[in-house]
């Protein structure tokens, strides 16, 4: 039955209370442990049945109990400090920001992801990619970057996991209630909802627009439930990762052109535009169409023009990466070339490692590729692993010269740290780990922490992990109709005292949950050791159409049945941040075992890391760059066997060794004290030397000063006097590439060259270079040397640029140079020849290069 009339219900809060309505409505109460003790302390079954939603807690909290609130002294104090304290954040504009760029050029960022996760009451993430996503805004906010956030609304929260009898992962979708979440719909002067249109095959559709305060920062969320549209389009937005690629892409489009419509609407104008994945690469179409249209350009000086580009690749894994049928991307977005006056066939080339392949399926990871004027992987193994992965993009060029970067990934500390190790950070290192986490220096002071101390918080969070554990387990015990003297054993499973490795991610096959379970008579004999105890918990989702992972799960589930291991192995159901802040903070050791080089970065590990947790990993993603043999542990080495079996058992092995013969014993080493001082001095060295370095604060300060202030500029003096320097740029571009085929190199010699040098002996080299149509002041000439390697190649070459002489004849130029090698052994040069323009970003235009 569908209602006359519809109106929104708020709570009824007394006068004293009415703050407690803004504070639930910003989500910096998210990372404010006062702001969330607040709302525990109004109802603490309640903040726990309500998802920690501060939201849906004041419209279910008895009125009874807010009267009482409204007359408690205490509660009244409480609230009036969070208050003071988040009015306080929000009036602060000495931040780094301002302090280091002041108004940084006009700069905003505008932030796209197709996942954020800023809490787990707002579910619109699904792992590592959203969360990281939220620690970006949450340190924009606290650094003052200016910068919003656009992502999608969706309708299900990301699904809810269940184990059934044989063990078996089963999902149920639970639908968001956008009207009790700490959101609220964007409105117009008149009071009416923003709205704006993104053209489909059947029509255009109605997009709404959300908003989510996080601090400084908003995120605007787009929602297509808007009445005036069909059923299957008010569904498009329904479930995150869900349907097939033809729900996909219309995600996609919602995301990328009705995020830059949205933006437009609401009267923001991004200088840069940071396409977090390739999930929001159309937005590409749309800034060309922009330019197109309001400043009358052609499609080639358009494309100059949308200069201010960003983009983050997150997977080496194939199936991480979108592609879609040349059809597809013709019926969905074919009006854009129409619109632009050129062929579909060049709009499919954008995301084409080979442009002129008309069966290559189109990629959106190789349209942010060839569009952003800076991309990068995030770590340096995976920006190494990018490289290679997308070298064909550049044809020509050494896999070391592709233009993709790295920029190391971080976690949001106030948002992970436990508030009894905050608390004893604010003693010993002082306030400024909080304000600049990424200061080396702060973190030096961690020495200080006494031993004593430090143990002390660190018991009393794995006691609330076992605690928390044994209640998790023996709610899902009772869900699945467990007869009750299983559930009964829940109360007993682990020891609050036994050393706890924590495990928790996506169970995915790469991650290999498995590898410590390969021989299961070892494990147990490692896991019951009645001197040196061990137990594991696990938790994680696997991707609903993942089977592979689901049996992972089963294969724990089973072994958790054995008599003699279901009080050392526990696996925790429904894994979300409120299981992850659990584990990265009680586990001793964090367990991570991904297959070489597919772990693009990992953050758990980070987590765990700032809460002193020790890290157990393979040499893969950040901790391929983070591992020192005094603050973790390396399971294998960087080079394994090739074979995936062989790979799989040296591991394992290795990873039994570790545990038996290092880790336990390093635990269970106890002073006359009953410390374990060297396992203490582990983490504080771990403590010292990671955290100062893989947090977000770092993070988005290396973005902002590498990539966002630069591309800003760029972007601005690109669109400037009606785009004059772009069309000038296109037109030298078009110039370059007609004339490229007669750029040839037709001499090359060196002076007295012999077949031995000394090193550092100068060497000099002469080039004449063919340029056809084009000047010297179009390219650059680059002498190319370095070693050679066993394919007789050269390997980690270095290009130095060669000084013009003179013209030697018509259309030839002589350049020359003299280098020398500072090492010895076998060594070789080449000449090149390059596109160059000062309003290049780079030298590798795609395609364009000659080699001597």
């Amino acid at each position: 039955m569908r209602p006359l009339r519809t109106f929104t219900v708020i709570p009824a809060l007394p006068q004293q209370l009415e703050p407690l309505r803004r504070v639930a409505g910003d989500l910096h109460w998210a990372w404010s442990h006062d702001a969330i003790a607040l709302f525990r302390r109004l109802d603490a079954d309640l903040w726990e049945e309500a998802g920690h939603n501060p939201v849906r807690v004041l419209g279910l909290v008895e009125q009874a109990r807010l009267a009482e609130a409204a007359t408690d002294p205490a509660f009244l104090a409480h609230l009036q400090r969070v208050v003071d304290s988040f009015e306080a954040y929000a009036r602060h504009d000495a931040t780094w920001f301002r302090r280091t760029h002041g108004t940084g050029d006009a700069l905003l960022v505008a932030y796209f992801s197709a996942e954020f996760g800023i809490t787990e009451c707002l579910s619109i993430f699904a792992g590592g990619l959203g969360i990281l996503a939220g620690d970006h805004l949450k340190s924009a906010s606290d650094l003052g970057v200016p910068l919003v956030g656009v992502g999608l609304l969706y309708q299900e929260g990301y699904f809810g996991q269940r184990l059934d009898e044989a063990g078996w992962q089963i999902e149920s979708f639970i639908k968001n209630d956008l009207h009790n979440l700490p959101i609220e719909p964007v409105r117009d002067d008149a009071g009416e909802p923003i709205t704006v249109e993104v053209a489909f095959p059947a029509g255009p559709i109605k997009v709404l627009v959300w908003r989510a305060q996080v601090g400084r920062v908003a995120l605007y969320l787009l929602d297509t439930n808007h009445p005036d549209n069909s059923p299957a389009d008010r569904a498009i937005i329904r479930q995150l990762y869900g349907g097939d690629r033809d729900d996909r892409i219309r995600q996609e489009i919602v995301l990328g052109i009705g995020g830059v419509r949205a933006l437009e609407a609401l009267g923001l104008e991004p200088t840069v535009f940071h396409m977090n994945e390739g999930h929001s690469a159309f937005l590409v179409f749309e800034l060309i169409r922009r330019h197109i249209e309001d400043l009358g350009l052609d499609y080639a000086a358009a494309r100059e023009a949308a200069a201010g580009l960003v983009f983050t690749t997150h997977t080496p894994v194939p199936a991480g990466h979108d592609y879609f049928p040349p059809a597809l991307i013709d019926r969905y977005l074919g009006h854009y070339a129409r619109a632009a006056g050129i062929a579909v066939a060049d709009l499919l080339a954008l995301g084409r490692q080979d442009p002129t392949d008309e069966f290559e399926e189109f990629c959106n990871t190789v349209l942010g590729l060839r569009t952003a004027a800076y991309s990068n992987g995030v770590s340096r193994l995976h920006g190494a692993v990018s490289r290679q992965m997308w070298s064909s993009v550049w044809p020509g060029r050494p896999e070391a010269e592709v233009p993709i970067g790295a920029i190391t990934n971080g976690v949001h500390f106030e948002s992970w740290i436990s508030m009894e190790l905050k608390e004893l950070y604010d003693r010993y290192l002082g306030p400024k780990w909080r304000e600049e986490p990424a200061a080396a220096s702060v973190w030096a002071r961690s020495k200080d922490i006494p031993p004593a101390e430090l143990w002390r918080v660190h018991q009393r969070r794995r006691d609330r992990l076992v605690g928390f554990a044994r209640e998790r387990l023996a709610a899902q015990l009772a869900e699945r109709g467990a007869p009750q003297t299983e559930i009964d054993v829940a109360d007993v499973v682990l020891d609050p005292h036994a050393l706890t490795i924590g495990f928790s991610r996506r169970f995915a096959t790469y991650k290999r949950a498995n590898l410590l379970l390969r021989d299961p008579e070892r494990l147990t004999r490692i896991l019951t050791n009645p001197d040196r105890p061990v137990q594991i918990i696990y938790a994680g989702k696997a991707h609903p159409r993942d089977d592979a992972g689901k049996r992972l799960i089963q294969s724990i589930i089973e072994l958790t049945r054995r008599p003699e291991l279901r009080r050392h192995i526990v696996f925790i159901a429904d894994y979300d941040m409120a299981v992850t802040r659990y584990l990265v903070q009680g586990a001793d050791v964090w367990l991570n075992t991904p297959v070489r080089p597919l772990e693009a970065s990992g953050t758990s590990g980070m987590k765990a890391a700032a809460n002193g947790v020790l890290n157990l990993s393979t040499l893969d993603g950040w901790w391929d760059e983070a591992y020192e043999p005094d603050v973790g542990w390396a399971i294998g080495r960087r080079e394994a066997p090739a074979d995936p079996e062989a790979r799989d058992r040296f591991e394992s092995l290795a990873l039994y060794d570790l545990l038996e013969r290092d880790v336990a014993p390093l635990f269970y080493e106890r002073g006359v004290d009953a410390l374990p001082r060297r396992w203490i001095a582990r983490m504080q060295r771990s403590i010292a030397r990671l955290n100062g370095v893989y947090n977000t604060h770092r993070m988005v300060q290396e973005y902002t000063e590498r990539y966002y202030l630069a591309s800003s500029r760029h972007n601005q003096a690109m669109s400037a006097e009606g785009a004059r320097r772009a069309r000038a740029l296109a037109d030298w571009k078009a110039r370059v590439v007609a004339a490229w085929p007669e750029v040839q190199i037709s001499d090359v010699a060196a002076e007295d060259l012999e077949s031995e040098v000394r090193v550092d002996e100068p060497i000099e080299v002469e080039a004449v270079v063919h340029l056809g149509a084009l000047e010297p002041d179009d390219v650059v000439v680059e002498l190319y040397r370095g070693r050679i390697g066993a394919q007789d190649d050269i390997v980690d070459g270095i290009a130095v640029p060669m000084e013009l002489q003179g013209s030697e004849s018509g259309s030839s130029w002589r350049y020359a140079t003299a280098v020398g090698f500072e090492e010895s052994g076998r060594a070789g040069f080449t000449v090149r020849v390059a596109p160059q323009h000062p309003d290049l970003v780079s030298s590798l235009v795609p395609g364009l290069v000659v080699w001597a």
